[in-house]
């Protein structure tokens, strides 16, 4: 008896200590638990009948960033910050980011004849007008202009506003260039390849802000005065 009282007894306290390691374990974080989303308030309730059921969104200009930090840096900012309240999305770093990328896109195909690889971002005019340089240029002729883009070292915006409700964007690009005119043999009779030229181009960009579509057209190029 003595001996199957204390069997039984080890095995109790084999039990309990068992019991309580777990409950150790268990009642613990051990760093792999997915956190909850903390617990958000809810908004105070007015009373006064239905008007309990209208929840108050706040208004644009509520916000503490409705103007934007660019708003004072002259015409040009105050431009931006009318094509940022027309579009709250609007955000000129990616602006000027998407024209740089247009701007080598459109040129090396431009250069390469291969214009409807960028049609999508020509304003129908303004693929017209490229268009027709184009079949000009590959006229069989005794000589021919042949150039590529080097590289862009400089993209600002030098317009902006509002036209109704079509956001414009003036953009002064400064690039290098090459550009040779060949013979019909091929050989290079005029300009240089290892020099490049410096090229400086003013594209105006445009979009209709209610516009679904997010990307912006090339609707006019011009040289700096």
């Amino acid at each position: 008896m003595d001996g199957n009282l204390l069997l039984i007894l080890f095995f109790a306290g084999l039990a309990v200590f068992v019991f309580f390691r777990l409950f150790s374990v268990l009642g613990q974080k051990t760093g792999h638990e997915r956190e909850q989303p903390p617990m958000m308030p809810a908004p105070e309730r007015k009373d006064g009948g239905d008007d309990d059921k209208v929840v108050n969104l706040p208004r644009r200009d509520d916000a503490p960033d409705a103007v934007p930090a660019w708003g004072s840096d002259g015409p040009v900012g105050a431009g931006l910050t009318q094509i940022s309240l027309a579009d709250r999305n609007f955000d000129p770093e990616t602006f000027l980011a998407g024209a740089r990328s247009a701007f080598e896109m459109i040129i090396e195909a431009f250069h390469k004849g291969e214009l409807e690889k960028v049609r999508p971002f020509l304003a129908s005019d303004v693929y017209r007008s490229f268009a027709a340089a184009v079949a000009e240029r590959e006229k069989p002729a005794e000589e021919r202009t042949f150039s590529e883009l080097i590289a862009v070292n400089g993209c600002e915006a030098v317009e902006a506003g509002m036209d109704g409700r079509t956001a414009r964007i003036a953009v002064r690009f400064e690039s290098e260039q090459t550009e040779v005119v060949k013979d019909t043999e091929g050989r290079i009779v005029a300009g240089d390849l290892t020099r490049p030229i410096d090229v400086v181009d003013i594209w105006t960009f445009a979009r209709d802000t209610r516009a679904r579509d997010p990307n912006w057209q090339l609707v006019a190029t011009r040289n700096p005065e």
